[in-house]
């Protein structure tokens, strides 16, 4: 029996270093389809408003909305600080509510970005709203939601 012991020592350890391996491959493997999980819905830039209507989200989720700022929306509330608007891709609309000073770029029929989370009521509710910069730039992806939906036009020089 004492001759077949030390046979049993090395496939042991090689079997634990097996085990150890195969371990850590599968705690990672874990690891990673949490992460892609976490970030599935995080990896788009923004929601236009058509995405909206497609997309089914969490209630709370925090989420980027682009498009323009449709003509003769823009509505200052009574206490000075709240400002209501609607977003338009030209095809769908969504009414946003916002609470503070909004960028000095910010006009109707410009393209802005908005963060927040869509309420029940169909509102979205901001937190950060950004403007374009100049008269000639319009976020990549509001131009690729206008372009999709067929409403884009090129801006004039």
């Amino acid at each position: 029996m004492s001759a077949s012991s030390p046979m049993r020592t090395p496939a042991t350890r090689k079997r634990r270093r097996l085990y150890a391996v195969l371990a850590g491959l599968t705690m990672l493997g874990i690891a990673a389809a949490l992460v892609l999980t976490a970030f599935q819905d995080n990896i788009v830039f923004f929601y236009s408003p058509s995405d909206l209507t497609e997309k089914e989200l969490r209630p709370g989720q925090n989420i980027r909305l682009g498009g323009l700022v449709e003509e003769g929306s823009v509505k200052k509330a009574a206490d000075g600080v709240t400002t209501e608007f609607v977003i338009t891709d030209l095809s769908k609309t969504v009414p946003v509510r916002y609470g503070g000073l909004l960028p000095d770029l910010f006009r109707e029929g410009q393209g802005v970005v908005s963060q927040g989370t869509l309420g029940p009521d169909g509102v979205f509710v901001a937190s950060e709203v950004l403007a374009k910069h100049d008269e000639k730039y319009m976020p990549p992806e509001v131009a690729d939601a206008l372009k999709r939906s067929g409403q884009w036009k090129e801006p004039t020089k």
